[in-house]
C-alpha cells in the first residue's frame, strides 16, 4: 500500500510540473504565469477541486506516443470564488502549446456539463496554440463539441473568457459564445487568421499585436470587453465581475447590506451645464448616483458615446446604460447600438435590473453610417430593451430627440418608471432645426431672416424643450430634481423586485443581427 501511495505522490507531482521547470521558467520570462498559479490565485484560497489530473492523450501520431503529458495540457475543475461555486479551466502552454486535441476537449466538455447541471459559472482562461494537428479532424470535433455547449450555456450560466497568450483560427469562436472576454496588453492576442497568412493573401504588413492585440480588440473591433495591464489584474476583474451577477438565469443577483439613509446628492444639480449644447461626463452622474465606488464599467474604449456597466444601488445590483454627452453629443451609431443591445441581453438573461440615463440628440448621421446598416444596427438597441422583462428604469437628463428617444428604454416600449430632470428637452428634433423647417417660408420672407429664425426657435424651444408634455400624457412619470435621483431609484427598484412579466409564447424572437 506504500508503495501505491508513493507512486500517486510521484504522479500528482509530475501532474502538477505540467510542461516541466524549463518550460515554466519560459513561461514567467514571458511575463505570464504558469496555468496552475492562475487557477490558484483565481480561486478562494484552498478551495480548488481538479478533475481529470491524470488524463493523457490517446494518440500515436507522428510521435505523440513519447510524449505524453498528466492533464493533456488544461487543468479543470471547480471551486469557490467569494465563496460561490464556479468551474474553470485553465489551458497549460508548456504541453504541447496548450493546443487542443481530443482527451483536452473532453475535459473541458465535462466541466461545462457539470456547470450547467448545478447551475453555475465557467470561466475559461485560454491559452493556446489552436488545434492539435497531429490529431487531425478530432481536433476539431473537440472544437464543435465546446461551441455546442458554449450555445446551449447562453442565457443559462454566465460565461467568462480570459485570454492569457495566443488564441488563433478555430480557437477564438469559444470565447466570441461567452458573455465576456479579457485579454492582457503585449501577451494576449486573438485572430482567425494570423499575420504570416495576412501577408500571403492580402499583402499587408502588420504585427500580432496590431492585428489582434488586447487595445485593437478593446478599442477598434470590440471583440474583448476588458483590456488588463497583466494577468493578476485579469483575474481579479474576473472575480469583481462575478459579484455583479447570479450564479445561473434562476437565482437573483447578489445583494449587499444596506441601509438607506439621507439619499439626497446635492453634487447632481451642479453637472448639467446652463449651455443645452456644452458636454458633460455622463460618468459623473451615474457615480454621483451609484453606491460608493461600485461603477465597474463594461466595454470602455469601444463606442464610447454610450456607457454601459454594472453597479450597486442601496447595496442592489444593477446594469448601466447611459448616452456620453462628451463623445459625440451622446448620439447613437452602429457600434455603441451594438455595445448597448449586447449589455442589455446579457442582464436580461440574469435577472439584474436596468437604469438608463439618457442624453441623446438622435441617430449619427452620414453614408458611413447608412452603408453601414444603422438602420438593422440601431434596431438591435430597440429589440433587446423591447425584449427585457427585468425591472427597467430610465432618467432624462437632457436631450430626448426623435427615434433615439424610443428606442432609449422609453415608456412606450416598455419600461416600468421613466423620470426626467427638469433640464430634459423631449421633441423630434432640437429648437433650431425644427424651426427650420416648420417655419422655413415665414423666415425666408422675413425682412430679417436672422432674427426671425432666432424668435422661432425661441417658439419652439418653449414648446418642447422641456419634459412637461410628456409627463402630461404619462409618458414621464415624475419630473424630479437631481439631488432626489438617488433615493426616487432606489425606491423604485424595490417596489419593482418582485415583477413577473411574461412574453408572448415562441421558439424565439429574430433579432434583427
Amino acid at each position: 500500500m506504500k508503495e501505491k501511495l508513493e507512486k500517486l505522490d510521484q504522479k500528482i507531482a509530475e501532474a502538477k510540473l505540467g510542461g516541466g521547470e524549463k518550460r515554466i521558467e519560459a513561461q514567467h520570462k514571458k511575463g505570464k504565469l504558469t496555468a496552475r498559479e492562475r487557477i490558484e490565485l483565481f480561486f478562494d484560497k484552498g478551495s480548488f477541486e481538479e478533475i481529470g489530473m491524470l488524463v493523457t492523450h490517446r494518440s500515436a501520431n507522428f510521435g505523440l506516443d513519447k510524449q505524453k503529458f498528466f492533464g493533456d495540457g488544461v487543468i479543470t475543475g471547480y471551486g469557490k470564488v467569494n465563496g460561490r461555486l464556479v468551474y474553470a479551466f485553465s489551458q497549460d502552454f508548456t504541453v504541447l502549446g496548450g493546443s487542443l486535441a481530443e482527451a483536452h476537449a473532453e475535459k473541458i466538455v465535462k466541466i461545462m456539463d457539470l456547470a450547467m447541471q448545478n447551475g453555475a459559472p465557467v470561466i475559461g482562461l485560454n491559452d493556446s496554440g489552436g488545434a492539435r494537428i497531429q490529431e487531425g479532424v478530432v481536433s476539431l470535433a473537440g472544437y464543435a463539441d465546446i461551441f455546442y455547449r458554449n450555445t446551449l450555456s447562453s442565457g443559462v450560466i454566465p460565461q467568462i473568457s480570459a485570454i492569457l497568450g495566443p488564441c488563433a483560427g478555430g480557437a477564438v469562436y469559444s470565447p466570441a459564445l461567452t458573455d465576456f472576454i479579457l485579454m492582457v496588453e503585449n501577451t494576449s492576442y486573438m485572430f482567425v487568421t494570423g499575420p504570416n497568412v495576412v501577408k500571403t493573401v492580402t499583402n499587408e504588413d502588420v504585427s500580432s499585436e496590431e492585428l489582434g492585440g488586447a487595445e485593437t480588440h478593446a478599442s477598434k473591433s470590440g471583440v474583448t470587453h476588458f483590456a488588463c495591464e497583466n494577468e493578476i489584474e485579469a483575474l481579479e476583474k474576473i472575480r469583481q465581475l462575478l459579484s455583479y451577477m447570479p450564479s445561473n438565469c434562476e437565482d437573483e443577483p447578489p445583494m449587499l447590506p444596506y441601509t438607506v439613509g439621507n439619499e439626497s446628492r446635492e453634487e447632481l444639480s451642479k453637472i448639467i451645464p446652463d449651455n443645452p449644447n456644452q458636454p458633460y461626463d455622463m460618468r459623473d452622474v451615474i457615480n454621483g448616483t451609484v453606491d460608493s465606488d461600485s461603477f465597474l464599467e463594461v466595454h470602455k474604449d469601444y463606442a464610447e458615446n454610450i456607457v454601459v456597466g454594472f453597479a450597486r444601488l442601496a447595496g442592489r445590483s444593477i446594469g448601466i446604460v447611459a448616452n456620453q454627452p462628451a463623445v459625440l453629443a451622446g448620439v447613437l451609431d452602429v457600434n455603441s447600438s451594438k455595445k448597448g443591445a449586447r449589455f442589455v441581453r446579457f442582464c436580461d438573461c440574469f435577472n439584474i435590473p436596468l437604469l438608463v440615463f439618457e442624453d441623446v440628440p438622435g441617430f449619427l448621421p452620414g453614408t458611413d453610417q447608412e452603408w453601414n446598416a444603422i438602420i438593422t444596427n440601431g434596431a438591435k438597441l430597440l429589440y433587446a430593451f423591447s425584449e427585457a422583462t427585468v425591472p427597467r428604469v430610465t432618467v432624462i437628463t437632457r436631450k430626448a430627440y426623435g427615434g433615439a428617444y424610443d428606442v432609449m428604454n422609453s415608456k412606450h416600449i416598455g419600461a416600468d418608471m421613466n423620470y426626467a430632470w427638469p433640464s430634459a428637452e423631449i421633441a423630434v428634433m432640437g429648437a433650431k432645426g425644427a424651426a427650420e423647417i416648420i417655419f422655413r417660408k415665414e423666415i425666408t420672407e422675413s425682412e430679417d431672416p436672422e432674427a426671425k429664425l432666432k424668435e422661432k426657435e425661441e417658439e419652439y424651444a418653449t414648446l418642447f424643450a422641456h419634459p412637461y408634455n410628456a409627463a402630461a400624457r404619462g409618458y414621464i412619470d415624475e419630473v424630479i430634481k437631481p439631488e432626489h435621483t438617488r433615493q426616487k431609484l432606489i425606491r423604485a427598484f424595490e417596489m419593482l423586485e418582485n415583477k413577473v412579466s411574461t412574453l408572448p409564447k415562441k421558439k424565439h424572437g429574430n433579432i434583427p443581427l
